[in-house]
């Protein structure tokens, strides 16, 4: 996949009507401070095209890129965010479930999951979330390089256990520093194009 365009198209807040488009979405779904933005960065190789923070909880709506004028990044708030109140993060919630239950043109669910750490309950409820509103997700285990290789096995292990996984769920270890797993991302959205043709 080569990227020659990436453009931040819509911002929805919690109240705001989804739009209605009419090009592929793959969505990103992670809780706060996983590597989102920096993840959809690398993805579009651009240092600040997604606002990436040291404070968590940053993303509080659901932001649409347009990728080369043929699909769109969904990238989606993140969860999970300890100092948020309780109905805010309950909106955010109410948020993406909306997304999730309405978009027509979603194809990917994209779930960011620390590499470094066992999921939390909130990473297994938005993935339960994923798999009953039809989906499939692709998880995308971040920070790749902050842990050794000769941990990787063990921590994809970890992932998939934690998250109860259906069989053959993909999990691909990702670095924004290294680009590490990029290339098998932008395979999973290639497939997209391919499938189309197909049909």
């Amino acid at each position: 996949m080569v990227i020659k365009s990436a453009d931040l198209e819509t911002v929805c807040g919690i109240t705001s009507k989804l739009p209605n488009n009419e090009m592929p979405e793959v969505a990103f779904a992670g809780k706060s401070n996983v590597g989102k933005s920096s993840l959809i960065n690398s993805l579009v190789n651009r240092k600040a095209l997604a606002r990436t923070s040291s404070q968590p909880g940053k993303t509080q709506t659901i932001n649409f890129y347009n990728i080369n004028k043929e699909l769109y990044f969904v990238d989606l708030p993140g969860y999970g965010y300890a100092s948020a109140s309780v109905e805010t993060r309950a909106a955010w919630g109410k948020m993406i479930e909306r997304y999730l239950h309405t978009s027509q043109q979603l194809r990917y669910v994209f779930l960011l999951i620390d590499i470094r750490h066992e999921p939390s309950a909130n990473d297994r409820m938005m993935y339960d979330w994923i798999c009953n509103q039809g989906y499939e997700p692709i998880i995308i285990a971040t920070k790749l390089d902050k842990i050794n290789r000769s941990q990787i096995q063990k921590q994809v292990k970890l992932i998939r256990e934690g998250l109860k996984c259906v069989k053959g769920t993909t999990i691909i270890p990702f670095s924004a520093q290294t680009k590490q797993g990029r290339d098998e991302i932008y395979a999973v959205i290639d497939s997209i194009f391919e499938k189309n043709t197909e049909e």
